[in-house]
């Protein structure tokens, strides 16, 4: 027994040393960097973005193509490596804005911070900031909004994210030479948000009220020498050279944010083009950091939309490889890196309900995000539609009894969705329960998102929440010093890192 128990401690204190060790082993490889710096560092972080999330895409694509198993992603071509803990200074679930801000300045700091430490009281410098002081070229490019939470970590200071017009005040004082993707949320000021900020931050809200008009934040940008582009045409003719410019999506979703990639017609712009547009002002001998962000990843899993989400992933990927082709240029000066904030939605490859099955090819049968189809749903309200009326359009959206055997409804999921109808539309008992109702619907309606949910389950894909969950998240790397991102560290690692193959 005594053996036994001896035996017990050396293994535990086996691990304790190894994990003690690793921050002391990343600190021992940076301070040991001899290679060659890199004059262009592009930092791709998907929002909301997991492993399964990931994953999920590849076997999406390969099912596609009529095959078992994967197909990798660009992303996952690289040849380094590695995982980090997401935990924030107050709290072990972080959200967006710790978490970009241990991203961006290599600090934790506590829920909803942006660019300051957890007491909200002292600003901390930027990898972005650092890297415009030396000279280099800064450019910021997301799906979502310009002010949101993972963009403002990388050029604002505010004790809380849902400051958007302090934020957005910030973006035109930051002096980087280019932003692009989605809109300027609250240019004239905060005032009184339609939503709580918990579900505004995600999208879904109408915009705020403003009862103190302040100085438009966008106005007050162009003072500083700023040019915002907000055509189609204005954006084709921004050319190598050009210099602090603001490229806003002609058409704009939800928060101001680029419409889902399952939404986009012809003539929207796609993450990958505001990504080559970036790459095109920025080029310079001296060099760049482009900050990327695949934003609506996030929101896409806080709805449990998986075939939102996955196309989200599919062409957050098609960015990197816009980062890929430049890379082939230049490989001995470039850094590309890929990583993600926390994971969104507690995404799971297989649900109790389809055992060992998958069919991930099922979700090509969704026409619409579940904010396109909500929008429907809410216009259906109004006149009042009957369940029959309801599911006619349910059916139509994602392809539920169109003659594929694995897509017809079962009475159980019949049952489902005439209750979510109830809730929905105000018919019979409402749940009355807050806690029961939010884990069935979320903040979500509640049809909208019950037939996301059939549809994953039909998929073989099961959700666990509706909000952020704790998993470390993966880092892909290649290029000049890519090395030191393999392993399993911190996020707070990740601008350490840069900074020391930066010269920072």
């Amino acid at each position: 027994m005594k053996r036994r128990f001896s035996l017990l401690c050396i293994c535990v204190l086996s691990l304790q040393m190894l994990f003690a060790s690793q921050p002391n082993k990343l600190n021992e490889k940076r301070s040991h960097f001899k290679g060659k710096k890199p004059k262009y560092v592009f930092y791709f972080i998907g929002d909301g973005f997991g492993l399964s999330q990931s994953n999920a895409a590849e076997a999406y694509l390969a099912a596609l193509n009529g095959k078992e198993g994967i197909q990798k992603l660009s992303m996952n071509t690289f040849p380094t490596q590695g995982f980090y803990t997401t935990y924030a200074e107050n709290r072990f679930i972080t959200g967006s804005a710790a978490a970009g801000t241990a991203l961006s300045t290599g600090n934790k700091t506590s829920i909803g911070t942006i660019g300051m430490d957890a007491s909200k009281q002292k600003p901390l410098v930027t990898i972005a900031e650092k890297a415009r002081d030396k000279g280099y070229k800064v450019g910021v490019v997301t799906s979502v909004s310009l002010d949101h939470a993972t963009p403002a970590s990388f050029y604002a200071h505010q004790p809380s994210r849902n400051k958007y017009y302090n934020i957005s005040v910030d973006l035109g004082k930051s002096q980087f030479n280019f932003f692009g993707g989605g809109g300027i949320k609250h240019p004239e000021g905060d005032g009184k948000t339609v939503k709580k900020n918990s579900v505004a931050n995600m999208g879904l809200d109408d915009g705020a009220k403003i009862n103190d008009h302040q100085e438009n934040a966008i106005t007050l940008a162009e003072k500083n020498g700023y040019t915002f582009v907000k055509t189609n045409e204005a954006f084709r003719k921004i050319k190598k050279g050009d210099d602090k410019v603001v490229a806003i999506n002609y058409r704009l979703a939800g928060g101001k944010s680029l419409p889902y990639s399952i939404d986009q017609t012809e003539g929207d712009l796609s993450l990958g083009d505001y990504t080559q547009k970036a790459i095109e002002v920025l080029d310079n001998k001296k060099g760049f950091f482009l900050m990327v962000e695949g934003g609506k990843i996030d929101w896409a899993c806080h709805a449990n939309d998986a075939a939102t989400a996955i196309n989200e992933v599919i062409q957050f990927d098609l960015a990197i490889q816009k980062a890929l082709d430049f890379y082939e240029k230049h490989p001995k000066e470039t850094l590309i890196v890929v990583c993600g904030d926390h994971e969104t939605g507690g995404l799971g490859l297989g649900f109790s309900g389809s055992h060992y099955h998958s069919d991930f090819k099922l979700l090509k049968n969704q026409k619409s995000s579940y904010e396109v189809f909500s929008a429907r749903i809410k216009e259906m309200k109004k006149t009042g539609a009957s369940f029959d009326q309801v599911m006619k359009a349910v059916r139509d959206n994602y392809g539920f009894d169109s003659g594929e055997k694995e897509m017809i409804l079962s009475e159980y999921e019949i049952r489902q969705m005439k209750q979510a109808y109830d809730q929905s539309f105000g018919k019979g008992e409402k749940i009355s329960n807050r806690d029961q109702y939010f884990q069935l619907y979320g903040s979500y309606d509640p049809v909208t998102v019950t037939a996301c949910h059939i549809l994953a389950q039909k998929a073989g894909l099961g959700w666990t929440t509706f909000s952020h969950t704790a998993t470390p998240i993966p880092v892909r790397a290649i290029g000049s010093g890519a090395y030191l991102f393999e392993g399993y560290f911190d996020n707070t690692d990740m601008p350490k890192n840069i900074e020391v193959l930066m010269n920072l």
